[in-house]
C-alpha cells in the first residue's frame, strides 16, 4: 500500500469515527448558539427561584449546554405581578427562541396563547389537561409539555399533616387566589374536599387577592378557636409568603404550605413537590428537544420527589409539640 492512500485512509477512519458530540458542537458553533426563553413569575432577587434556575443551568451544563458559548438564556421576570405575565411571554415569543421555559399554570397559558410553533416545557403546573395545555399527559398533541407539581393524595397529606401537628384544629381555611389558582382554585379544593370527608375537619375556601385581603381574610378567620390554615401554591400566595407567614403567627393560627423554602422563610410546616428536582427535569427536555425530539414524543410527567419540612421554632411558638414520628420523616427540619 502506498503511503499516499495509506494516509488517507487514515484520515478517513479518524473522521467517521469522531464522537458525535464533538460533529454536534462543530455544527453548535457553525450556526451560533441555541435560544431558550424563560418566564419566572417572581422577582429575579428570589432566593429560591435563583437556587432552581442554577440547578436547570447546571443540568444543561452537564449535557454539553454551556451559557456564552453555545447557549443563549432570556429571562422574563414577573417580580410576582401576575399583571406583567402577558407581557414578558410576548417578549421572549418574539424573540423566536428555540425553546420556551414557563413556571406556573398562568405563565404556561401566556405562553401557549403566544406561539404554537415553538416548543413550551412548562414546571409547577397543577392541571394541565383541565387548563387546556396538553391533549392528554401521555399525549400532549401540540407544542407544550412539562412538569407538573400535583398527585391525587395531595390534599389528603396537607389534612394529615395539619391534624397531626395540631390536633385540635376542627376548622380549615384553604387560602388561594381565584385568578391564579388552578381552575379559579377549584381544582385544588376537589382534592382537599374528598379528603375532609373521611374527617371531622370543616373546610371553607379563604379568597384572597391583594395585602389588605391576606390579613383581613386570616384575622377573621382566626377568631373562633380551633382553627387551622393550608396556602395553596400559586403567584400570590408564593410571592406574599412572608406577610401570610407573619399574619398566620401574630393570629397564632397554625398553617400548611406547600414548598419546604417557605418553612425556611418561617412557616410551620410544608408538604409538596421538590421544585429542584422539577427544573432539573425540566432541562432533561430542553437538552433533547435542542438534539431533535419532538414536543409530541414527551409526554407530561408527575411529580417523583416530594418534600415534608417542619419549623420547630414556629411550632413552638405556638405552642404546639411536633410528634417524634412525624419529625423521623421530615426531610427537613428548621430549628
Amino acid at each position: 500500500m502506498g503511503v499516499q492512500r495509506r494516509q488517507f485512509l487514515i484520515q478517513l477512519g479518524a473522521a467517521i469515527g469522531a464522537p458525535l458530540a464533538v460533529q454536534a458542537q462543530d455544527r453548535q458553533a457553525a450556526d451560533g448558539p441555541r435560544r431558550i426563553g424563560i418566564v419566572i413569575p417572581f422577582a429575579e432577587t428570589d432566593a429560591d427561584t435563583i437556587e432552581h434556575l442554577k440547578a436547570f443551568r447546571a443540568e444543561l451544563a452537564g449535557r454539553g449546554w454551556q451559557e456564552g458559548r453555545n447557549l443563549q438564556i432570556d429571562y422574563g421576570w414577573c417580580n410576582g405581578n401576575p399583571a406583567l405575565i402577558t407581557s414578558r411571554a410576548r417578549q421572549l415569543a418574539a424573540l423566536k427562541p428555540d425553546i420556551l421555559v414557563g413556571r406556573s399554570t398562568p405563565v404556561a397559558r401566556a405562553l401557549a396563547k403566544e406561539t404554537q410553533t415553538v416548543p413550551i416545557i412548562f414546571v409547577v403546573v397543577s392541571d394541565p389537561v383541565g387548563d387546556h395545555l396538553v391533549e392528554s399527559i401521555a399525549r400532549p398533541g401540540g407544542n407544550v409539555t412539562g412538569f407538573t407539581n400535583v398527585e391525587a393524595s395531595l390534599g389528603g397529606k396537607w389534612l394529615g399533616l395539619l391534624r397531626d401537628i395540631a390536633p385540635a384544629v376542627k376548622r380549615v381555611a384553604i387560602m388561594f387566589n381565584p385568578t391564579t389558582s388552578p381552575d379559579g382554585g377549584a381544582y385544588y379544593m376537589r382534592l382537599i374536599d374528598r379528603a375532609a370527608a373521611t374527617t371531622s375537619m370543616h373546610v371553607t375556601a379563604m379568597k384572597i387577592d391583594d395585602d389588605a385581603g391576606i390579613r383581613s381574610a386570616i384575622e377573621t378567620f382566626a377568631q373562633p378557636p380551633d382553627g387551622g390554615l393550608i396556602v395553596l401554591p400559586d403567584i400570590l400566595t408564593n410571592s406574599h409568603r412572608h406577610l401570610i407567614i407573619e399574619t398566620a403567627a401574630r393570629q397564632r393560627l397554625p398553617a400548611i404550605f406547600a414548598f419546604r423554602y417557605i418553612v425556611a422563610d418561617g412557616g410551620l410546616a410544608s408538604y409538596g413537590v421538590d421544585v429542584t428536582d422539577l427544573y432539573k427535569r425540566a432541562a432533561v427536555y430542553v437538552d433533547r428537544i435542542l438534539h431533535g425530539d419532538k414536543v409530541t414524543e414527551l409526554p407530561v410527567q408527575a411529580p417523583i420527589k416530594f418534600e415534608l419540612a417542619i419549623n420547630l421554632k414556629t411550632a413552638r411558638s405556638l405552642g404546639l409539640a411536633i410528634p417524634p414520628a412525624l419529625l423521623a420523616t421530615a426531610d427537613e427540619i428548621v430549628e
